[in-house]
Order: C-alpha cells, then sequence, then structure tokens
C-alpha cells in the first residue's frame, strides 16, 4: 500500500479509500491511485482486512437440495442481493437433513470464516424439531414454518394456493382438484391445506388429492390418473414442473387444455410462458425473498445479537398470472 502510495503520490489513507470502494475521493485522485495499483500488481489482502475490521464479507448459505426449482431460484437470488451489498457466499449443500449434518455444515461454515448463515430449509425439519440450529450464530430462514424461534422469509404459499382455487372457482369450475408436493415439503404443505380450506369454504366437497414429487415425470404419471376422471375440469398443481408433465399427459389422451380441463401452476418459472399452451400460474418473488434473507442476516450482523423480537415469519406477497391455460368448464360430465 506505502508503494501504491508513492507512486499515486498520494496518502496510504487515499489509498485504503479508494481500496475499499469509501467516498471522499476525487474521480482524477481515484484514477491516479487504479493505475498505480495495476502498474505495481497490487490487490487487497482480503485476509488482512478481515482481521482488521472483525468481519469477512461473506455468507454461508446452507441448503438440503439444489434439485428444485425454487431454491435454485432462491439462491440465486441470494447471491445477487449479497454481491449488492459487497458480501460473497458460500454454499454447503447437506445431503442427509439429520442435527448431526446440520452441526457439522455449521462448523464447517466456521472454519471457512463467515460472516452470518441462511437456511434455506424447504423440507419439515425446523418445526418438527427434527433439528435445531446452534445458539450465538446469526441465521435467517428461507421457506419453513419455525418463525416462533428463527427469523423466517417466506412466500405466501397459502395466499398464492387460494388465489389459484379462487381463480379457477370464478371461472365456474364445480371443482378443483390438486396435484400436490413431496410429503415432507413445508410448501407442499402449505398449498395443499390451503386449496382444501378454500373448496370448504366454498362449500364445495374437495376430490382426492393426487401426490408427485415436483418433477415434470410425476406430473405427467398424475395426469394419466386426472385424464380418466370425468368430473375433473380444473386441475391445480403445486408446481410448473408437474404442471409440465400434466399437460403433456393430457394432450396425450386427446383432452384440451383449456377447452375440456383448465391447469394452474405455482412459480411462474421463465418457460411458463412458454407451454403449450402458456400456463396460467402463481408468481413467487424469489428476488424479494433473497433480498429480504440478505438484509435480516446483515440486520442481525449489525445488532452483534440475536434479538427475540426479531423472530418471526415475513411473508412475500403472490400474484396470479392468467394465460391461456385456464378457462370456463367446457368438459362434459
Amino acid at each position: 500500500m506505502a508503494d501504491v502510495a508513492r507512486l499515486a503520490g498520494v496518502s496510504s489513507q487515499t489509498v485504503s479509500r479508494v481500496s475499499n470502494g469509501f467516498a471522499g475521493v476525487t474521480e482524477d485522485t481515484r484514477r491516479q491511485v487504479l493505475d498505480a495499483m495495476r502498474e505495481l500488481g497490487y490487490r487487497p489482502n482480503s485476509a488482512a482486512r478481515a482481521l482488521r475490521r472483525g468481519e469477512f464479507r461473506t455468507l454461508g448459505v446452507i441448503t438440503f437440495s439444489l434439485s428444485t426449482m425454487g431454491n435454485i431460484r432462491t439462491l440465486e437470488a441470494i447471491a445477487t442481493s449479497a454481491a449488492q451489498h459487497g458480501y460473497a457466499v458460500t454454499l454447503l449443500p447437506v445431503a442427509v437433513p439429520t442435527q448431526d449434518e446440520v452441526n457439522g455444515a455449521f462448523s464447517r461454515l466456521g472454519e471457512l470464516a463467515v460472516d452470518a448463515v441462511i437456511v434455506i430449509m424447504e423440507i419439515h425439519l425446523l418445526d418438527a424439531a427434527t433439528v435445531s440450529l446452534p445458539p450465538g450464530v446469526q441465521v435467517v430462514v428461507a421457506d419453513s414454518d419455525a418463525g416462533d424461534r428463527y427469523t423466517v422469509v417466506d412466500t405466501d404459499q397459502a395466499g398464492g394456493a387460494r388465489d389459484a382455487v379462487r381463480h379457477l372457482l370464478d371461472l365456474g369450475h364445480e371443482t378443483v382438484w390438486h396435484l400436490a408436493g413431496p410429503e415432507d415439503s413445508f410448501a407442499a404443505q402449505r398449498r395443499a391445506n390451503a386449496w382444501r380450506d378454500t373448496l370448504t369454504r366454498a362449500g364445495r366437497i374437495p376430490p382426492p388429492l393426487v401426490r408427485g414429487d415436483w418433477s415434470a415425470e410425476s406430473g405427467y404419471r398424475a395426469g394419466l390418473l386426472l385424464a380418466d376422471e370425468p368430473d375433473c375440469t380444473a386441475v391445480f398443481a403445486a408446481n410448473d414442473q408437474m404442471a409440465l408433465g400434466l399437460l403433456r399427459a393430457l394432450h396425450e389422451r386427446g383432452l384440451r387444455v383449456p377447452g375440456d380441463i383448465s391447469v394452474v401452476g405455482f412459480d411462474d418459472i421463465p418457460e411458463s410462458a412458454s407451454f403449450l399452451p402458456p400456463l396460467t400460474t402463481i408468481h413467487q418473488d424469489f428476488a424479494e425473498v433473497g433480498r429480504l434473507c440478505v438484509e435480516g442476516v446483515l440486520s442481525k450482523m449489525r445488532q452483534d445479537g440475536e434479538d427475540e423480537a426479531e423472530h418471526g415469519t415475513t411473508l412475500v406477497p403472490t400474484r396470479v398470472v392468467v394465460r391461456e391455460s385456464t378457462g370456463v368448464p367446457g368438459r362434459e360430465r
């Protein structure tokens, strides 16, 4: 740093301000310093900076699955938001959701020098008390039902499902069938409960629930079964990829969408507008979920301790995106 200062003709403090991106330096001076850095091959030492500041500018992310679209989009949003705040992200997938594995993941993140942790935990673990998070670590949890013990950020799963069912009922469908996600999924349970509750409150009898595993293949298998249900005129699929498989099965069985059966998905993945027909779906704001996770954990770091008042769940609203896969009932019973 002293060499850079001598070459640029400035103080070491000015070099420090430029290398750390601080304000209060004129553009000409900043250019002089950057030119000197390039000429001398100078790069700031992140380890020394971390020791001096007492922080590593890195957030750890623990996730139990990278196979679902929701987790991937949430992770992408967290990384983008962290970068905007000047933080890097260290990802640590956990293959087996047990207490020992969770404790091990936190220990490894400690060795990797992270300032705080975001846990993407879609499956029932925290709310079922299967695992707990180590004390003394600044943590925000995405997608869970443990807001009584942790700071949680999640999509409004129930609100989105209610809107999907109401959209189909408002079109005149007598009832709505549901292609649900896996049983161990918190999001799938929330959506299924809201589907059932919305139908019951509307005075409709919920049909038997059909279970999938988030994949298009499971949606295809479910679609073959639903195609044989003469009373099925509307289906709410718990995610867009299962809806994609469902559309294929209905097409193969000679059923028109939405002429014979209307279909609504959940997620609003980019490809859903290119399905045939374009899919009516529930939009999730993954960018907002990621932003709130990062801002929540940074807030905890600034407070240097976990405040009980911060516990609770922040729900990010959803919205219906109406496309061409839904319409008035047209199938003969």
